[in-house]
């Protein structure tokens, strides 16, 4: 494995065998499987599942890592093209980016989406630009404007451990009301996931957040190639009808993708999409909740459910060392 940037560059089968050597490498630990191996880690967002779990996924595989960081480790780093560097910044991604990969066998790097140009997000621009300069070392990607394969590797295993059906499961994705207007990275890999492992799929959301046209047809052609199905509705008590799992996650107003005031204003109208437990009326009596986390209690999610029975966030977070675990073992070792 050289990449690991998107579910959709594999094969259902390739991504459930490496659901099973998660789970092999759990109950079967190799603590020297990687020994002498070196991750490099390049964190442009900041983290905190992200970093850790993939530091203890190499340490629990005999390897080592580290990470580097503009609030941590360096002056400033600049990723614009032909700019004068006469400001903060004292290092350019280009000779930064080729450096930081040249000290480890394989390199992860995090960088959120900047909110300044929607089909540019869409594109993943930035983030294809920094992982041209790697060369031939294998790449992760921990999370870019777009994507993030992680955490949707770690919800299909979480949705497998909880024996959540995959054909015929009801995957309700719903938006949550946040005071910030947050990527489409997360929403957009978590649809494809649900949609990819062949769920009904049921985008809950208000007016002016919907998902980009983009990010709906790639779901719904997972969707058609798995036998499952895609819809988006405003209509809880719809959405929720017969769900087998919640997945909570705030998303910027694609209405106003650019305009923050304008996103701003219409998301103060929506505070009441908080997930409580009235959420649940038309749901199966066993329907669970999931978020990535971090979440905001009282905000995104009452503390009720976030500490009840029907969540299983911490087993979700746990489940992103396992499966990077997995994809470690497989791009390093083979």
């Amino acid at each position: 494995m050289q990449r690991f940037n998107d579910l959709a560059d594999f094969s259902s089968e390739e991504i459930r065998g490496l659901i099973d050597l998660a789970r092999r490498l759990e109950r079967q630990p190799e603590p020297r499987a990687l020994e002498g191996k070196v991750l490099s880690l390049l964190f442009l967002s900041p983290s905190l599942r992200t970093l850790t779990s993939f530091q203890a996924a190499m340490i629990r595989l005999g390897g080592g890592a580290f990470v580097v960081s503009p609030e941590m480790s360096i002056h400033g780093l600049e990723s614009r093209s032909g700019i004068v560097m006469d400001g903060a910044a004292a290092e350019h991604i280009r000779e930064a980016v080729p450096v930081i990969a040249s000290y480890g066998d394989a390199i992860g790097i995090r960088a959120f989406a900047k909110r300044e140009n929607l089909q540019a997000d869409l594109d993943d621009r930035e983030f294809n630009e920094i992982a041209s300069l790697v060369g031939d070392k294998p790449l992760i990607n921990m999370e870019s404007a777009i994507n993030h394969p992680c955490q949707s590797l770690a919800d299909w295993k979480t949705l497998d451990d909880f024996e959540i059906p995959a054909n015929g499961g009801r995957f309700v994705l719903s938006w949550a009301y946040h005071p910030k207007p947050l990527p489409l990275a997360v929403p957009a890999a978590t649809v494809h996931m649900a949609a990819m492992r062949g769920m009904d799929v049921v985008v809950l959301r208000p007016e002016g957040f919907e998902l980009p046209p983009a990010i709906m047809g790639k779901a719904r052609a997972a969707a058609e190639a798995s036998g499952g199905r895609v819809i988006e509705t405003t209509d809880r008590r719809e959405a929720m009808e017969g769900a087998h799992v919640i997945y909570a996650k705030s998303w910027s107003s694609t209405r106003y993708y650019t305009d923050r005031a304008g996103d701003k204003a219409l998301r103060e109208q929506l505070v009441d999409w908080c997930v409580d437990e009235p959420w649940f009326e038309n749901a199966r009596p066993d329907c669970r909740f999931m978020h990535c986390l971090p979440v905001r209690r009282g905000v995104v999610v009452a503390d009720r459910i976030l500490d009840g029975p029907r969540s299983i966030v911490i087993r979700e977070a746990h489940n992103r060392m396992l499966v990077q675990m997995a994809v470690l073992y497989r791009m390093l070792k083979g």
